[in-house]
């Protein structure tokens, strides 16, 4: 059991929790809790902490998850697990998993491969979205919703910062993603493949349940201070309007995305 925070262990889990460089060099991330240990992917699960009390709580999901990911798990005494923690109440339970290979924009713009066959796109285009929380969320809801992917700006939150991960309660595992270094060329690259783009604005006259979603879609959502940029909102098809009462003029990214997601998913289902 590792009872120090001085221990090299320990000092390298506080850096991956803190620094997005640490994460990118060795291609993982942190993960914590029961949930996100029982959804880790097999083959994905790197490293596992766990204190004795979860130990002897989790004891069959630890030793299958362990074994069936070729991986040894470590005691840390409830301290330690405290200090490496990015809760103020840690379930006792700590995963280094592997970051996920990245789509690329082809992948993203031609919708989710599924048995099935192809999915219509249904995609989320974010720009510099800066909260944490919001993006977790996005991830949650977009694949409640039935979106086929997320395409970022590289200025967005780091999405292996470890509240997005705990905000996406397993869906950063499904949920289809890439970074843009150029966010308008590849708007530009989504409307040349016939994909019709929509912003959430507040200059939208377009009220958000009048279009058709049940064709190749994708909502842009901004920044929470500053909304989108103008490159960005210059390249939408149309500007959306979210009906407010009272005096908000505005809602959290988060909320309004899964306003237009969960209404394209609605007409895609009738």
């Amino acid at each position: 059991m590792i009872t120090s925070t001085s221990n090299a262990k320990i000092k390298r889990l506080v850096s991956l929790r803190k620094k997005r460089r640490a994460r990118d060099e060795e291609g993982v991330f942190l993960t914590e809790g029961l949930r996100m240990l029982q959804e880790v992917p097999e083959g994905e699960l790197l490293e596992l902490y766990v204190t004795d009390r979860f130990y002897e709580k989790e004891r069959t999901l630890v030793e299958a998850k362990s074994s069936k990911s070729q991986c040894r798990f470590e005691l840390l005494s409830e301290t330690v697990m405290e200090y490496v923690s990015d809760t103020q109440h840690p379930q006792g339970a700590l995963c280094v998993a592997r970051q996920r290979k990245e789509m690329g924009l082809d992948g993203i713009l031609d919708g989710n491969k599924t048995g099935k066959g192809t999915v219509c796109p249904m995609l989320l285009v974010l720009d510099n979205l800066q909260d944490p929380g919001n993006l977790g969320t996005i991830f949650r809801t977009g694949e409640a919703a039935g979106a086929t992917g997320i395409l970022l700006s590289r200025d967005c939150v780091d999405v292996y910062n470890p509240k997005v991960i705990r905000s996406t309660m397993g869906s950063i595992f499904r949920m289809p993603f890439w970074y843009a270094e150029d966010l308008t060329g590849a708007i530009r690259e989504m409307k040349a493949k016939g994909i019709c783009t929509y912003a959430a604005h507040l200059e939208g006259s377009c009220i958000y349940d009048e279009p058709d979603y049940r064709k190749p879609s994708a909502f842009f959502i901004g920044n929470e201070g500053n909304g989108l940029r103008d490159e960005a909102a210059g390249l939408a098809d149309c500007l959306l309007k979210i009906p407010m009462a009272g005096e908000v003029e505005s809602l959290n990214a988060a909320i309004a995305a899964a306003v237009l997601m969960f209404e394209a998913g609605r007409q895609r289902r009738h």
